[in-house]
């Protein structure tokens, strides 16, 4: 798929971030590549008049020069955008970022390529970093349904390994959640020996737009009725903990969209389902 390539000069890198836990956020590409029927994201299309969401992507051509400053407080590298998208094998854009970020910034990357292992030298030069992959389970129907463009299940769950393997800090995104479709307990068992910690996200149905939302409905509407129905969508929720807590893992909770941003936590002091919410971010998600 040709992808238009916009350069634009931007007069900050780091934003303030909405998102709970993190401070900053740096979206040196808005837009991805990728372009992942579900994407959250695709909204920014509402501000960019550049044409279908995944057939753009816009590049903040200072964002080297303008990522040299120190801030307080976590760094989170990328919110609305993949910092290993095609197009940065070429543009080496994230490479150069890191390479003139200041080391002493509290950094947290985020991706579904198995490029990021390229910048491991890097990596190391930072005094707290951490490295998470993003990964579903997709393969056959659901990955050509869902996300044809990304990096295969395999090669991702490897980057994770190679990553731990050199000694850093990794997790495991796993996400987004499908009811009847996601296989938590298997891609746990896989990757539990490499994975640090993890993040459970279940679908954005409601920012995942129409199309995907009748896509859903028609291809598996089994799982489109528990993501649409309170009583359904709670009570899946309850196992997904469950099973989670049974899985042993480090992680706090499971991020949900049905009624705005909610964190489930894993424990709670009455043994109960408890949750955060608060209205969603619309210009940010993990």
């Amino acid at each position: 798929m040709n992808v238009r390539v916009i350069g634009k000069k931007a007069k900050g890198l780091y934003a303030r971030s909405r998102i709970p836990g993190v401070d900053w956020s740096v979206n040196h590409y808005v837009g991805c590549a990728f372009a992942c029927r579900y994407c959250y994201a695709k909204f920014i299309a509402r501000w960019k008049n550049y044409g279908e969401w995944g057939r753009w992507v816009e590049v903040k051509i200072n964002a080297p020069e303008l990522a040299r400053k120190h801030v307080e407080g976590k760094v989170v590298m990328s919110t609305v955008s993949d910092p290993y998208q095609p197009i940065e094998a070429q543009m080496k854009l994230t490479r150069r970022v890191l390479q003139y970020m200041d080391k002493r910034n509290e950094l947290s990357i985020l991706t579904r390529s198995p490029l990021v292992t390229r910048d491991v030298d890097l990596f190391k030069l930072f005094r707290s970093i951490e490295i998470g992959i993003t990964i579903n389970g997709f393969i056959g129907k659901e990955k050509e349904l869902f996300e044809p463009l990304t990096p295969v299940h395999r090669a991702r769950v490897s980057a994770l390994k190679e990553l731990h393997d050199e000694g850093l800090k990794t997790y495991a995104f796993v996400s987004p959640i499908i009811p009847g479709i996601s296989d938590v307990g298997a891609m746990v068992e896989e990757t539990k020996s490499f994975a640090d910690y993890y993040f459970f996200e279940v679908l954005n149905l409601r920012a995942s737009g129409k199309n995907f939302q009748r896509l859903l409905r028609d291809e598996y509407p089994e799982g489109y009725a528990v993501l649409t129905d309170e009583e359904k969508f709670r009570k899946f929720l309850r196992e997904l903990r469950e099973e989670i807590k049974r899985l042993g893992v480090k992680a706090e909770g499971i991020e949900t969209h049905q009624r705005g941003w909610e964190f489930v936590k894993l424990q709670s002091p009455e043994g109960g389902e408890q949750g955060t919410a608060v209205n969603e971010p619309e210009q940010e998600s993990r």
